[in-house]
């Protein structure tokens, strides 16, 4: 099969597993599941050989694999609606291959294996999960079937907007993952936090995506075209880079790249939209692997790597442009902002999302100075380590949710970290693929994969003269690492803190495999982007990753030269921040115990609080009380009673003074008058008599011969 086929065939799968699930297999729970992984299994298949074949190709920057149709008429051209596959979308589609077939089969086992009863509950759905002598019975997910449809529907539009050769079918992709996320985030819709974390989801990335249609708009108006092989050619990136914007002082491109930045802040939850992505944890685990590492989030970074050309244009080296300024600025305060909100959170899922913000905030700040090749390295390393946690947390979730049903008490929470401790011995295989996935995100040095890729967004700060981004990043990075070992000692090391955690046991094969797999790329995967100058090991794995994506710019950026201080300050961010951690809560008890406890942090600030009292209840009152009250109330039903009177009375003139005088009597009642009056004063002469019917015809006669005899006389 041609390539450019197979790239267009590798979205379809999953979105016809969801209209195959909706429309036939739903009330199937075993069908619709081999259905979704089906289809996942042949997209993964159809990546990893578009993927092999992109290895092929000598130069493939220069030369992708890229097929297009037009789709849309615009007058003289039309916007066409095709794939592209070089070297950055061949790497983000083999991370996007492997964590979305490893989340469908982790999903199997999460739905099927002993469901948590009290998001049923409150669902307002059949209580989901019981006991018996005891021992937790497995129950099923009751809306199984609706969950893989769309899941499916998710990796359809990550996979198109993977594949995409241009914007336009790239934001068709986006926002048909804004509304999966929606679906999924208010999977439990019963639920009112849920509800409330599915709107706020959607209404939080819509802003961002407003600003990403201008930005769109704006750049179709300047060039013409939203294909990227068109943008992105010297002469249009120099057109764009040098003509003014009108707009604070920035260029077209500048301009062009900051709108389409701030749909990423939305997306990827950037400052000082991130508000969304923690709320998110309300769905099914599944859902927040999916949304924080193959998906959303990720997709929002992907654009903003995508439109980097746009971003970078008139960037000489040195002086960053004001846009990549801007972009430099909200990753780095990101990347800090969130790790200390971090420290503080004791909901397992919630370290991790604001975990993930943090680790946004790095690539964001890698892209803004430049480093395009570390940025994609720590999208795709993030992924993997990330996705590892995410469906960790839900094994973990999972192995309490047992120990809950066993000793039949609801109100311990099985997702706060201080109800945890010691499950290292019960859940072996989650501790230890989650102890690789936590090393990987704190970057422990040399053996992980998160290592390699925050080095090398270090090394790059370092060397290109960023000291502020430096300097920031290095201590989120420590807070990463402290963070990350307190959430591992206090799940998994010392003794376990209540009942439930005791009779916590490992979860199934379906759940704990896809934990395994992803665990080796944890490892594995920083392998191929090892610095050529790094000591004794540079070179002896080739710098593959370096050499393969950067082949996607037109000018391959150089690889920055290697220092000791970047280096030294990844070691003793990653080691200290992993010790300290370890040794602040290794004989925690309670939460009482827990000195991090503030509620600054605790509360996150208060952003929620503050949006709410700026924007939420001014929303409100200006629906209810401007809009509702006094504009219709007031206002719009004032002109409605002012103009029914003034209509009535206008209507009782015209009835007095015009249509009874008029209308009725004059022309209504008037002609009934004068037919009656002709037709009686017309009835004597129809007697019925047929001698004067003559007599009066002969009359006639005559007077017409007469009146005609005395014209002739008159003529003559």
């Amino acid at each position: 099969m041609a390539t450019e086929l197979l790239i267009w065939l590798i979205p379809l799968p999953p979105v016809l597993a969801f209209f195959l699930i909706v429309l036939f297999t739903n009330k199937n729970k075993a069908l619709s599941h081999s259905v979704a992984i089906s289809a996942a299994f042949l997209s993964w298949l159809g990546s990893m050989v578009v993927f092999v074949r992109a290895l092929g190709v000598e130069h493939l920057g220069e030369h992708p694999f890229e097929s297009a149709i037009n789709w849309l008429p615009t007058g003289d051209t039309w916007l066409k609606v095709g794939v592209l596959i070089d070297p950055l979308s061949a790497a983000v589609l083999f991370f996007v291959a492997w964590t979305v077939l490893m989340i469908f089969i982790y999903s199997v086992g999460y739905h099927n294996y002993g469901q948590p009863a009290g998001d049923h509950d409150h669902a307002g759905l059949p209580p989901h999960g019981a006991t018996v002598h005891g021992h937790a019975v497995p129950s099923v997910e009751p809306m199984y079937s609706r969950f893989f449809a769309f899941i499916g529907l998710f990796a359809f539009g990550m996979y198109t907007l993977v594949v995409s050769d241009n914007l336009l079918t790239l934001f068709v992709g986006w926002e048909i993952m804004g509304l999966c996320s929606y679906l999924l985030i208010g999977f439990w819709f019963g639920k009112p936090s849920a509800r409330n974390a599915a709107v706020k989801a959607f209404m939080t990335t819509r802003i961002g995506d407003v600003f990403m249609l201008l930005g769109i708009s704006f750049l179709y108006y300047a060039t013409g075209t939203l294909s990227y092989r068109e943008i992105f050619n010297e002469e249009t990136l120099h057109v764009l880079a040098t003509v003014p914007s009108g707009v604070f002082g920035l260029s077209a491109a500048g301009l062009i790249a900051i709108l389409l930045f701030i749909g990423t802040i939305g997306k990827s939850a950037q400052f000082p939209l991130h508000v969304w992505l923690p709320d998110a944890m309300e769905g099914p685990t599944p859902v927040s692997a999916m949304i924080h590492a193959a998906t959303m989030v990720s997709a929002g970074v992907y654009a903003v790597i995508r439109m980097f050309p746009l971003l970078s244009a008139g960037y000489e080296g040195h002086g960053l442009t004001a846009a990549m300024s801007v972009v430099a600025f909200i990753g780095a305060f990101t990347a800090i902002f969130a790790a200390t909100i971090a420290v503080a959170q004791n909901d397992i899922k919630r370290v991790l999302a604001y975990s993930t913000i943090s680790q946004l905030g790095f690539m964001i700040a890698a892209l803004g100075i430049g480093a395009y090749v570390a940025a994609v390295f720590h999208l795709i390393t993030h992924a993997f380590f990330k996705a590892l946690l995410f469906l960790g947390s839900g094994s973990v979730i999972h192995g309490m949710e047992h120990g809950v049903l066993h000793t039949g008490n609801h109100s311990v929470d099985p997702q706060d970290m201080f109800n945890m401790g010691g499950l290292r011995k019960k859940m072996p295989i989650t501790f230890w693929t989650f102890l690789i996935g936590g090393f990987a995100l704190s970057g422990f040095p040399l053996v992980t994969a998160g290592f390699w890729s925050k080095d090398e967004i270090l090394a790059d700060a370092w060397g290109h003269g960023h000291m502020a981004v430096f300097i920031t990043l290095a201590v989120a990075a420590f807070l990463t690492a402290f963070y990350t070992m307190r959430q591992i000692t206090l799940t998994f090391l010392g003794e376990a803190r209540t009942k439930e955690a005791e009779h916590a046991h490992e979860t199934p094969f379906t759940m704990t495999v896809p934990l395994m797999i992803l665990s080796v790329f944890a490892i594995g995967y920083g392998w191929v982007g090892i610095p050529e100058h790094f000591p004794l090991l540079g070179g002896l794995v080739p710098n593959w990753f370096h050499e393969f994506v950067g082949g996607t710019l037109a000018e391959h950026p150089e690889a920055v030269e290697f220092s000791i201080i970047p280096l030294a300050t990844s070691l003793f961010v990653a080691l200290g921040g992993l010790f300290f951690g370890w040794l602040a809560y290794r004989n925690v008890k309670s939460v009482a115990q827990d000195k991090l406890q503030i509620p600054l942090l605790k509360n996150k600030y208060y952003f929620d609080e503050a949006y709410d009292y700026l924007f939420i209840k001014p929303a409100i009152w200006f629906s209810e009380v401007f809009v509702s009250k006094w504009m219709d109330k007031g206002f719009i039903d004032g002109i409605l009673h002012i103009f029914g009177p003034a209509t009535g009375g206008l209507g009782t003139f015209i009835r007095d003074k015009f249509d009874v005088p008029v209308v009725n009597r004059f022309f209504g009642d008037g002609s009934a008058d004068a037919t009656y009056w002709i037709g009686k004063n017309l009835r004597p002469i129809q007697t019925g008599r047929i001698q004067q019917y003559l007599i009066l015809s002969l009359i006639i006669l005559v007077v017409i011969g007469g009146l005609l005899f005395a014209l002739l006389v008159r003529s003559a």
